[in-house]
């Protein structure tokens, strides 16, 4: 478990304040990017000062680009939550990534894309034990691209539940991402909504559901990691149909 994750961070109160907004706290990796950005604006302000303001933007958008905001997550059994922040880009049938050796049987995937305003950090869409975990070196395709969930390089884990269902969440790096992190291994045990790694800049989450279960979002909703609901294992509900209002 990362050393980010407090030991009792799903008891925390779920009053979340303005600062939390403003002023929300970093990731670990957040504060060494946020530096080298201000130093790069002062050498800018230095050289002409309209693009020492170009470099104060730059530099707040890298401050929130690794905001680590805490989530209220919803702890009901069977609730499965979006791992990522963004737009549910792709929902249909897909097979589990080849090297977790799932089989080729196509289950239900759901992709959610997260542009470079998005927070990065990801997120466990369900509790259970991770029983594998399976990096992949690869392309850097644009993450929006279907073919990005096999040719890219990816992070993929297998997540357990109690009653023996498997869950597949892959971190895909996208046509800027270029180092994808993530702070879990095989054994540990995950709760709903707890932070397990991130990707920068820019990359996609795929969900893999147990068949089955029906998703709950549609394709162009925003997603917000570890809050929104994607699925429930404990409905009878079909896939959802949404439209643009």
């Amino acid at each position: 478990m990362s050393s980010h994750e407090p030991a009792s961070h799903g008891m925390k109160s779920a009053e979340i304040g303005w600062r939390d907004y403003v002023l929300p706290p970093l990731h670990p990796e957040g504060p060494g990017f946020v530096a080298l950005f201000v130093v790069g604006a002062l050498i800018l302000w230095w050289v002409w000062s309209p693009l020492g303001f170009i470099g104060l933007l730059l530099s707040i958008w890298c401050f929130y680009f690794f905001r680590d905001p805490d989530r209220v997550t919803p702890t009901r059994p069977g609730l499965v939550v979006s791992p990522a922040d963004g737009v549910v880009q792709l929902i249909g049938p897909a097979a589990p990534p080849l090297e977790l050796g799932l089989g080729a049987a196509p289950v239900t995937r759901v992709s959610v894309f997260m542009s470079v305003f998005d927070c990065h950090v990801n997120r466990a869409p369900i509790a259970g034990a991770v029983i594998k975990d399976e990096y992949t070196p690869g392309k850097f395709l644009n993450a929006t691209l279907d073919k990005a969930s096999e040719d890219n390089e990816r992070q993929a884990l297998v997540i357990r539940t109690q009653d023996g269902k498997d869950f597949v969440v892959v971190q895909i790096a996208g046509l800027v991402a270029r180092r994808i992190r993530c702070d879990v291994r095989e054994g540990q045990h995950l709760l709903t909504g707890q932070r397990f790694g991130m990707i920068r800049f820019g990359s996609r989450l795929d969900v893999y559901l147990p068949a089955g279960v029906s998703p709950l979002v549609v394709v162009g909703q925003k997603a917000v990691a570890g809050e929104t609901v994607l699925a429930d294992m404990n409905a009878s509900e079909g896939p959802r149909e949404g439209e643009v209002r």
